[in-house]
């Protein structure tokens, strides 16, 4: 369970948002929406205990994450809005560092599979700067299938991807969810999950 109490969070002498209360529990999806400039990503990378609140606290499983440091990253798994892709390697090299970075140690068979899932199938070995965008999103995306993270934290998740690949993503957060899995996202386009409540958190 994710509870977040009292949260403020300041740019400069501007405050973005105040007083945000709510609580996550498995198996639960939230938008963040709002305009840009308020605040969205800022709450997102909040969070995942990138930047320290001006105000309030973040408890997971009962914890304060300020206090549980490495045991809350190994159930954390944020994507931002910039895919973090290297240029210079293949498709599969990128999946595999992220991975590692991230203390999941993967397999070159297990990445391969997750690629082609993704839409990447004769990809997997090309250099990233050769990909379009919407191919470097995959690719990115594509942790989502090798993760074990309990809490999925997605900043624009569906930017740059053709139909079948949204299609895709929200099959993957649908099955996400039914392994009582939490989603907090946020995005520009539709994104829907068959049979869920999708709750909302607005920020003016």
């Amino acid at each position: 369970m994710l509870e977040v109490s009292n949260l403020a969070c300041n740019r400069g002498d501007h405050r973005l948002f105040s007083g945000l209360n709510f609580t996550l529990n498995p198996g639960q999806i939230m938008q963040v929406q709002g305009a840009n400039g308020s605040g969205k990503t800022s709450l997102l990378r909040t969070l995942c205990g990138f930047i320290a609140p001006d105000e309030g606290d973040i408890v997971w499983r009962g914890e304060h994450i300020r206090d549980l440091d490495g045991d809350y990253y190994a159930e954390l798994l944020y994507l931002g809005h910039l895919n973090a892709i290297k240029d210079e390697l293949s498709a599969l090299e990128n999946l595999r560092v992220s991975a590692g970075l991230s203390g999941v140690g993967i397999g070159e068979k297990e990445a391969m599979a997750a690629l082609r899932r993704m839409g990447l199938r004769g990809r997997e070995l090309l250099p990233a700067k050769v990909l379009s965008q919407g191919q470097r999103r995959r690719v990115a995306l594509s942790r989502l299938l090798v993760s074990d993270a309990r809490l999925w934290i997605l900043d624009e998740p569906l930017t740059a991807l053709d139909v079948g690949a949204v299609t895709l993503v929200q099959e993957l957060i649908a099955e996400h969810l039914a392994r009582q899995g939490m989603v907090i996202f946020t995005t520009h386009q539709p994104l829907q999950v068959a049979g869920l409540e999708m709750r909302s958190l607005s920020l003016s």
